[in-house]
């Protein structure tokens, strides 16, 4: 390194210098949550519904936000994840015609830069006009453009470009030789991309599925505009499911935010143990995918190409 030019050392100590610090932001970040969210963090907090309090004693748990997260992340999996793999498979494997692969790469790269609030406005705005007004809440006989099943829609449009860019990078990786092997013992094409490279990017699908629920459970914006402004569950109607989905709640972000120092709650140390428990979902998401990933290295020899970011 002593024969090296100025210019190189300097990259060379910046390289480390920008690694070093990306750790100790990321220890920062879970040791102080960790140390807040273990301080706080009660058994009654997450099985308790808020409650209308002028204090923090008085003021519940977040058993309904938790249970909205969960809801508005399998909604918006749910949607994002066909979507995104089919257009991933398309595109790599048959990619005809060429204009309509670019135009559905670019629109979904579009999606992927929209702001949330944006995607929340346009949601609204799409989710009250009349035939569309089975999905979301009503008010007096008009749709109002809020509940689970509209709020989700929208999370999966912020859930389907990390998940589709996982999954493409991965279908491009797989070898050219495992689809000629597969074309050599008759496989249909359709045969080779289930038996042969679904089960490949396994983890890459993992990676994206992962990459997604972060986003819903770390998006803030969408919850406030289409999912209502009430920290409990209320359902619209009497039909049990429907009912749910065509109802109002919220999710922990919004509980954070509204306990939080900035919001109205006045519950700060409730805000620490929800934002905790959001925590403790994104680590064990990527404690998930990398045994995920494992075990596919084990099984085919083959690493995931894919990681969490």
């Amino acid at each position: 390194m002593h024969t090296w030019r100025w210019s190189d050392r300097f990259v060379w100590a910046a390289a480390w210098g920008a690694g070093i610090s990306l750790c100790v932001i990321a220890a920062a970040i879970l040791l102080y949550m960790g140390y807040r969210g273990i301080q706080y963090l009660r058994p009654e907090l997450i099985f308790s519904r808020p409650q209308a309090s002028i204090d923090q004693a008085g003021s519940g748990g977040f058993l309904d936000p938790l249970l909205g997260t969960m809801l508005l992340t399998v909604i918006g999996i749910a949607i994002a994840a066909p979507l995104a793999i089919c257009c991933a498979l398309w595109i790599v494997e048959y990619g005809r015609p060429r204009w309509l692969t670019r135009v559905v790469e670019s629109s979904i790269e579009i999606v992927a830069g929209t702001p949330d609030i944006l995607i929340a406005v346009f949601g609204l705005a799409v989710f009250q006009l009349h035939f569309l007004a089975f999905a979301s809440s009503t008010t007096n006989g008009l749709a109002t453009g809020t509940s689970f099943l509209t709020a989700g829609a929208m999370m999966s449009l912020i859930a389907l470009p990390p998940l589709f860019v996982a999954t493409r990078d991965g279908l491009r990786a797989v070898p050219a030789h495992m689809r000629e092997a597969a074309f050599a013992l008759g496989k249909t094409r359709i045969a080779t991309i289930r038996r042969v490279l679904l089960p490949s990017v396994r983890s890459n699908i993992a990676t994206g599925v992962t990459l997604g629920v972060s986003r819903i459970i770390g998006d803030t914006a969408i919850v406030v505009l289409l999912l209502g402004k009430t920290l409990h569950i209320e359902t619209q109607g009497s039909t049990p499911v429907v009912g749910l989905l065509r109802g109002t709640g919220s999710s922990l972000t919004s509980y954070v935010y509204d306990n939080s120092p900035a919001g109205e709650g006045a519950a700060p140390q409730k805000a620490y143990a929800a934002a905790f428990v959001l925590l403790l979902f994104v680590l064990g998401l990527n404690l998930l995918v990398d045994r995920i990933g494992r075990s596919q290295a084990q099984s085919t020899g083959m690493s995931g190409v894919g990681g969490v970011v």
